[in-house]
């Protein structure tokens, strides 16, 4: 397997670090529009975020549910299972923040930048588990006595 990616750990790090990137463009396109009347801004939809990361995870749909088993090509002539596209995107939802002006605006900067920083630390974490991971399977992957 020369693809981490194909490890479902390291596909759940990659699925929550677009999910990240995602997030980043919702809140710049926020701040963009500070000044536009009416708008509301958008965030990233947190809960259907955590069940898709459930489905890929291979857990159950209902809470209590049995495990499902991911498919997994075992020999070199299995096919692989395709990946979904409708797993991969990211869905957004309206998300005032805690005021709106008097044209209707309802982008608070402060707020703004605070989920800014949160993305930031939390993109910061996931690269730090991706890059340790990966050491992790690089030192598994030696051969013995180097």
């Amino acid at each position: 397997m020369s693809d981490p990616t194909q490890i479902s750990v390291f596909s759940l790090m990659k699925a929550r670090l677009q999910m990240l990137g995602e997030r980043q463009k919702v809140i710049a396109q926020n701040v963009a529009n500070v000044s536009t009347p009416g708008y509301v801004p958008s965030d990233v939809n947190q809960e259907a975020f955590a069940a898709t990361l459930q489905r890929m995870a291979g857990h159950g749909a209902a809470p209590g549910g049995p495990a499902r088993t991911a498919m997994v090509a075992t020999q070199a002539g299995h096919m692989a299972p395709a990946a979904s596209s409708a797993a991969r995107r990211v869905a957004t939802v309206k998300s005032p923040d805690s005021e709106t002006t008097l044209d209707g605006n309802a982008v608070v900067v402060e707020e703004q930048m605070m989920k800014i920083a949160e993305t930031r630390m939390d993109f910061e974490t996931m690269v730090g588990l991706y890059q340790k991971s990966l050491g992790l399977l690089r030192l598994a992957s030696r051969a013995p006595g180097r």
